[in-house]
């Protein structure tokens, strides 16, 4: 499961569709690239605090490849 969160409601959001999958699902939060500066800061914190959860990242973004 894989959610692009946008702003703080999105955890929210995140949290009732992990309760619709089965337990052994990875869990996936993922910065949304143009509100990253803001949301990063957000996700790290709430992933510290949620260890269900794992950070993804869009690679190509940082490497430039369109």
């Amino acid at each position: 499961l894989k959610v692009v969160v946008f702003n703080k409601h999105d955890f929210t959001w995140a949290e009732e569709l992990a309760s619709q999958v089965s337990e052994s699902c990875l869990k996936f939060l993922q910065p949304e690239w143009d509100k990253s500066a803001i949301i990063n800061p957000l996700l790290i914190d709430y992933i510290q605090q949620h260890s269900e959860w794992s950070l993804s990242i869009q690679i190509h973004k940082y490497l430039q490849i369109p």
